[in-house]
């Protein structure tokens, strides 16, 4: 069963000494397509080359990621602009708003933020949304977005019921990761709850490694624990989980994978 990870960022210098042998790994373990977010205009190179290496495997986005807003932040906008006129872009993101390493920059990630969701809708491209210790701010933005609001995921939900459903709310998936794996992870209710529909599965490659490997270097052939750890809490096969998610990630990023 094909399973698709919807975020990684495996173009980092985490892999450069056995990126080829994670990726058949992660071949070898059924996942048909890994998802590249972008970070800022250092890992636009790495990210390209990667997707030149592996067609029809891997496939970039175009973003600025929340903690990388500086004061350079509309030269790296810029940038973003740039790459979209690339044809083979699938996703606008990493982008959103993180308050969990530094609170100054708020307001010029909020604007980081609305531009590129600008950008989604104009371009009709599923956004990529991070929101660490940030769901409030960016439910703020999204509510007084002006224009046509894109869908998208947000990336490693950690976020509670209640926040699941304004999510969908939204028109947009829940990305969940290793942390599901996680004892007290504190999203069993939303995973339990939340129809499969709404969900798609990632693994945020280096970090969080799901159980067993917490701790270690994360890699696209983790996925299927992730998978495995949905079927467990919801009470239905692994199969069903993968088939579903891999369903709701070819319905939300423009991709196509061998079946």
């Amino acid at each position: 069963m094909n399973l698709i990870d919807t975020h990684s960022h495996m173009y980092l210098p985490q892999f450069d000494e056995d990126r080829a042998e994670a990726m058949q790994r992660a071949k070898d373990k059924n996942v048909a397509a890994v998802l590249l977010p972008n970070i800022d205009m250092t890992s636009v190179e790495p990210m390209n080359r990667m997707c030149a290496d592996f067609p029809g495997f891997c496939f970039p986005m175009a973003g600025l990621h929340p903690t990388n807003v500086k004061d350079d932040y509309k030269l790296q906008l810029t940038n973003v602009e740039k790459q979209l006129r690339r044809n083979d872009i699938v996703g606008i993101g990493e982008t959103g708003i993180d308050l969990y390493w530094d609170k100054t920059a708020l307001q010029e990630q909020v604007v980081a933020f609305e531009h590129q969701l600008k950008l989604a809708t104009e371009r009709n491209l599923p956004v990529v949304i991070h929101a660490r210790d940030s769901l409030q701010q960016i439910f703020e933005v999204l509510e007084n977005f002006t224009g046509e609001l894109p869908t998208g995921v947000f990336h490693c939900f950690l976020g509670n019921l209640e926040a699941a459903k304004r999510v969908i709310g939204f028109g947009m998936y829940l990305g969940i990761g290793g942390v599901v794996t996680f004892k007290n992870s504190g999203i069993d209710e939303v995973v339990k709850n939340i129809p499969l529909a709404s969900l798609v599965v990632e693994t945020d490659s280096p970090y969080l490694a799901p159980m067993p490997f917490r701790g270690k270097r994360n890699e696209s052939s983790h996925l299927h624990l992730v998978v495995e750890r949905i079927a467990q809490m919801r009470g239905i096969s692994f199969d069903e989980v993968a088939k579903k998610t891999t369903e709701n990630a070819l319905r939300l990023f423009p991709i196509k994978i061998d079946k």
